[in-house]
């Protein structure tokens, strides 16, 4: 909001806008003061770098380099990952890892290496260290993948925290990702990439901004962490080759951090490798339940219980699949306060849903009203669970509901008193939770909407202000809710969807991604964001598809949607407006269709979700996973991988019936018509109304939900002489039971496709039918 807004507010009097108004100028002079008086000064401010190298420690795993004015510490674990942290940092502690450092590889030796630097020598990678401290991971053969520059601090002269900053190079034709959520990607173009999470619609910042990094490049691909939760930034420039006999200009990251450890983990090795170890280090994304792999809806404001019941039962009338619907904005005041007017019996009605396969989600923010005489506001104080600044006072920012206390999620305390609240949640009906505004975001006239950077948080006992604890604000609320849950219903998976996370954050569930902006360019900036998620860890994500759009863009919004891990529509204002039905007969089918595949393919995402589980692999892959050492491939963010099986190629512009696609090495079907394509290549296909172009690679097999809601084998021919295969995880329920793995093989003979189950005792038939595409 600016000057003129707050004008024409005022203009409205007696109104509740410019009343809010007010308050959030207020609110906003109010955290200026408290990050005047709360906030040291920087003030004079002396630079310095390692020097030189005085002496070498071994330790498991690697050892210490003292130099003249730092040390540095390098660890290898078991599992191939790197870790190297600055003044004696060390690995912990971390809201990234999970369960603490891994053990380290005991067959790691630290050795001189030549002009008087050292080296650490393991299986998976080579880290060289020269005497001044610039550090260079190699592969096992030698090839130089990162060269980190002798870092530099700047340390403020009356005592504080110090600002660091890292220079690094990569190959010339290395190629960027990661960063979390990036509407600009997925590949990471020329530019400062703030590491700081956004609120929705914040000027296109990323609500969960990671400062993790893959890098790939023909010599093969690593991921870079660096592991501070201050605010930063990270600059990236691209190499470029050289041309004839020039010099290879090499690319280039700057990492620039307002404070906090200088320490990072490297892992080197193939994309899928690089996740796996990825995952160990971070935590195993939490399991959805598998209704949570269906449709979504967040509807617009309800009067009431009979108005819902209405329009759930306006999807069933049209044949639109339905399996969840989130009560959004407005349906209550503040957080776990239910609106007991329109809403009395809400737990019959969960029930009567429930019935039907459709659950009820809850919006939920961590505002909490500053209005006497709240239930949570009452035991929140008592349990002393609020953020308070320097002086010990509670500090307060203006929320949708209002005037409102924030609770302190980094404390183990308050989160086992958050999550506690989710009881009343599943009493009335709930089966999960959605966190929004958790960046944490409040309204503000000027500045940045987020609590005072004065603030001050436990953060697991060692004390800091909200400028360490912004970025985790996010994760740490869904771990509050993720274990009430778990404890409230043991036998059940908890289903938490947040809108902020940072590094770890799929251990708790999902992260809802896009912003506010709703054309064609933030349609095509949703997929990025992703796609980034998947790179960083996260394989549980999805954007909203918006109701208060122009037809074809809803449209070809949704169909892009229908095929991502989270599937959500959402209508805005009145109840009904914006739902499929009222873009007319025509969209109406098209939308009927894109659910329906979105529901036959529930098998193989309940099969994508198990595997991410076990392996960190994401659900949803850019184009060049399989083969990373294809350029063209690197290039392309326009498409993604469904998994192994299947190439979507969603329509990102508006008019088009037909697009081209970057097809990988192999043979492809497109699956509406079964026309084949022969890959490497780029190849023009249909893309009409009715659906986006789904192609997929041969000798796949796609588990999927017949005409009698069984599971059913969809096998796509191999070319002649080739074979092919697919993985089916078979998930026992909602619950924890060990799910079962199927393995099938697929071999041609001519004409005949043979489709068998691998086990331990041989091979056997299949246990479901089994269809034949692509042979016609």
């Amino acid at each position: 909001m600016d000057g003129r807004d707050l004008v024409r507010s005022m203009g409205e009097v007696g109104s509740g806008r410019a009343a809010r108004a007010v308050r959030t100028w207020r609110a906003a002079w109010r955290r200026r003061r408290a990050d005047a008086v709360g906030l040291p000064p920087r003030g004079a401010e002396r630079a310095r770098v390692p020097g030189q190298v005085r002496e070498a420690v071994p330790e498991p795993g690697g050892g210490v380099l003292r130099f003249e004015r730092s040390e540095l510490r390098i660890v290898v674990t078991a599992g191939g990952a790197v870790f190297w942290g600055w003044d004696g940092a060390g690995p912990e502690p971390s809201y990234a890892l999970a369960g603490g450092c891994p053990e380290a590889d005991p067959r790691v030796v630290l050795e001189p290496d030549k002009d008087g630097g050292w080296r650490v020598v393991s299986e998976r990678a080579t880290v060289t260290v020269s005497r001044h401290g610039a550090v260079e991971v190699c592969t096992p053969g030698g090839v130089v993948l990162r060269r980190d520059l002798p870092p530099r601090w700047w340390e403020p002269v009356g005592g504080g925290e110090a600002r660091w900053t890292l220079r690094s190079e990569v190959a010339a034709d290395a190629r960027f990702f990661g960063l979390g959520g990036r509407a600009s990607g997925p590949r990471l173009r020329d530019g400062a990439y703030r590491l700081w999470n956004a609120g929705p619609g914040q000027g296109g910042e990323p609500r969960t901004a990671v400062p993790v990094q893959l890098v790939v490049a023909d010599a093969g691909a690593h991921l870079v962490f660096h592991d501070t939760t201050w605010d930063g930034t990270v600059i990236l420039r691209e190499g470029e080759e050289g041309a004839g006999s020039g010099h290879d200009r090499a690319g280039r990251c700057e990492v620039r951090m307002d404070g906090g450890p200088l320490r990072c983990w490297v892992v080197v090795g193939t994309p899928a490798r690089v996740l796996g170890t990825w995952a160990s280090l971070t935590g195993a994304a939490a399991l959805p339940p598998a209704w949570a792999l269906g449709h979504h809806h967040v509807p617009g404001r309800l009067s009431g219980e009979e108005e819902l019941r209405r329009l759930v039962a306006g999807y069933r009338e049209r044949e639109l699949a339905l399996d969840a619907v989130h009560l959004g904005a407005g349906w209550h005041g503040e957080a776990f306060t239910l609106d007991e007017e329109r809403f009395p019996k809400l737990a019959v009605v969960a029930e009567e849903l429930a019935r039907d396969g459709i659950r009820l989600v809850s919006e939920t923010a961590p505002a909490v009203r500053a209005v006497p005489g709240g239930a949570v506001l009452a035991s929140g104080s008592a349990a002393d669970a609020f953020v308070r600044d320097g002086s010990g006072r509670t500090v307060r920012g203006e929320a949708w509901c209002g005037e409102s206390y924030f609770p302190d999620f980094t404390h183990a305390r308050v989160r086992a008193w958050w999550g506690g609240l989710h009881r009343e949640r599943r009493e009335q009906g709930f089966a999960g939770v959605w966190h929004t505004m958790d960046a944490p975001t409040v309204l503000s006239a000027f500045g940045e909407p987020t609590l005072p950077r004065s603030a001050r948080h436990a953060l697991e006992g060692r004390g800091g202000d909200h400028r360490e604890a912004h970025n985790v604000y996010g994760l740490s609320m869904a771990r509050a809710a993720y274990e009430g849950l778990r404890e409230l219903a043991p036998r059940e998976r908890p289903f938490v969807v947040s809108g902020a996370g940072w590094a770890g954050a799929q251990r708790y569930g999902g992260v809802s991604a896009g912003g506010a902006v709703t054309d064609w360019p933030g349609l095509r900036a949703s997929l990025a964001e992703v796609l980034g998620l998947g790179l960083c860890g996260v394989p549980y994500a999805g954007v909203d598809v918006d109701g208060g759009v122009a037809p074809e863009l809803y449209l070809r919004w949704l169909q892009l949607g229908a095929f991502l891990p989270l599937f959500r529509t959402r209508t805005r204002g009145r109840a009904g407006a914006g739902e499929p039905w009222e873009f007319g007969p025509a969209v109406l089918e098209h939308v009927r269709g894109a659910l329906a595949e979105r529901r036959r393919l529930s098998p193989y995402f309940v099969t994508l979700a198990h595997l991410a589980r076990r392996t960190g692999t994401p659900c949803v892959r850019p184009v060049w996973w399989g083969a990373p050492e294809d350029r063209a491939l690197r290039d392309c963010g326009d498409a993604f991988l469904l998994g192994d099986a299947l190439l979507v190629a969603p329509v990102l512009a508006p008019g088009a019936d037909r697009r081209a696609v970057r097809l990988p090495r192999g043979r492809w079907y497109d699956t509406a018509t079964e026309r084949v394509y022969e890959g490497p290549a780029q190849v023009l296909v249909e893309a009409p109304m009715s659906r986006i172009p789904v192609l997929a690679r041969a000798g796949a097999v796609l588990p999927v939900r017949g005409a009698d809601g069984g599971t059913e084998l969809e096998v796509w021919a191999p070319a002649e002489g080739r074979t092919g295969g697919g993985l089916v995880v078979r998930d026992a329920g909602d619950g924890w039971e060990k799910a079962g793995t199927e393995r099938y093989a697929v071999r041609r003979r001519g004409a005949e496709v043979v489709v068998t189950l691998e086990g331990e005792d041989g091979s056997a038939e299949p246990s479901c039918p089994v269809r034949i595409r692509g042979l016609g």
